[in-house]
């Protein structure tokens, strides 16, 4: 069983990486938009995302489904975790998440989660009533997740997620499939050193379909009217590759600072450097800082050149309380994402360890 899997691991990663490499991975600002299912770029959960994914070669738990699913190997017990997104403040767009992991075997961890994102009420308008006054309807966005992940020794992690894609609004339906891989390397004499890499988001195209695109309509010299369907276009997913690296300085008491660095690659926008630091005091004060550097990121946003409503800076806190001497914890986490226009992107969670 461990080298079936380890086989499966190596050559998916191989096979991905040898297609990614030569036509995937453009990383340049012409193809930005050119792909769908954008919210499977958004980091739900409030740990992660409060030094600006940088840690994605040491990630731990469910934050790690979305990170690196590699490093849900490392939980003890079962991982639980709720999350909840203001995600461009004043937008009136939020995301709710709930994730759990349980261990099933001594080196097997799998598990599942749920992102939904929801845009509140939106006016409906046709032709003949441009400006609403025909009711509502609401957006929905939803990704199910699915991962399991193994522990092939005590430095080498790797697992796989499946991601279930659905998205609706006024009549009209889109589904998909992707998948993430993922591997971390732990080493140095206390287990330090860490080195990641994962690919995102692999699938095949998405496709609307539905009755929002049929329209009744009447052609001159015609006495009825008929029904005309219009043809929606495939759309490829944001497909990234991530390679990340750890350094952990530990110190007495606990307590620890951590320095990461992630190259994300996006297919269809910018390349991005993410520098990251976590400091934690006793393990019950954990404080981060990010800064995610892209082409134009510090220009102004009606510039052409800065492509991207985030300005970079990230921050973020956890407070955690051990419940017992078995491993329990309660943790209460907070992130901050400075942006243009609106006022930050702010998410809160809640997560318990056994």
């Amino acid at each position: 069983m461990k080298k079936l899997f380890r086989t499966i691991v190596i050559a998916s990663l191989t096979i991905i990486i040898g297609f990614t490499s030569t036509e995937a991975f453009a990383g340049n600002k012409d193809r930005v938009g050119q792909a769908g299912a954008n919210e499977l770029l958004i980091n739900p959960w409030a740990a992660s995302s409060g030094w600006g994914n940088a840690g994605m070669a040491s990630v731990k738990g469910v934050d790690a489904m979305w990170s690196n699913v590699a490093g849900i190997s490392f939980v003890n017990t079962m991982d639980l975790n709720f999350s909840y997104t203001n995600w461009l403040a004043g937008s009136g767009t939020t995301v709710v998440s709930f994730g759990f992991l349980t261990r099933v075997s001594e080196s097997i961890v799998a598990g599942l989660s749920v992102m939904s994102m929801n845009f509140g009420e939106i006016e409906r308008t046709d032709t003949e009533h441009p400006d609403g006054g025909i009711g509502t309807f609401k957006p929905s966005l939803m990704n199910i997740n699915i991962a399991v992940a193994k522990s092939f020794s005590n430095s080498i992690h790797g697992g796989f997620v499946l991601k279930i894609i659905s998205e609706s609004m006024a009549d009209i339906t889109g589904t998909g499939v992707a998948l993430d891989a993922g591997i971390q390397y732990v080493t140095g004499i206390t287990d330090n050193i860490h080195f990641g890499i994962t690919l995102k988001n692999i699938g095949p195209t998405m496709k609307y379909k539905g009755d929002g695109l049929a329209i009744q309509t009447l052609f001159e010299g015609m006495s009825s009217s008929i029904t005309v369907v219009q043809r929606a276009d495939e759309f490829e997913l944001p497909t990234q590759l991530n390679i990340a690296a750890a350094y952990d300085f530990n110190f007495a008491n606990a307590s620890r600072l951590t320095l990461a660095m992630n190259f994300n690659s996006n297919a269809f926008s910018k390349d991005q450097f993410i520098f990251g630091a976590e400091g934690s005091f006793r393990d019950i004060l954990m404080l981060r800082a990010g800064y995610t550097f892209e082409s134009g990121v510090m220009k102004n946003i009606e510039n052409a050149d800065c492509t991207n409503v985030y300005k970079g800076l990230s921050l973020g806190a956890t407070v955690q309380a051990p419940l017992n001497k078995k491993g329990l914890k309660v943790c209460l986490d907070y992130s901050y994402h400075n942006t243009a226009h609106w006022k930050g992107t702010h998410q809160i969670g809640a997560r318990i360890l056994f």
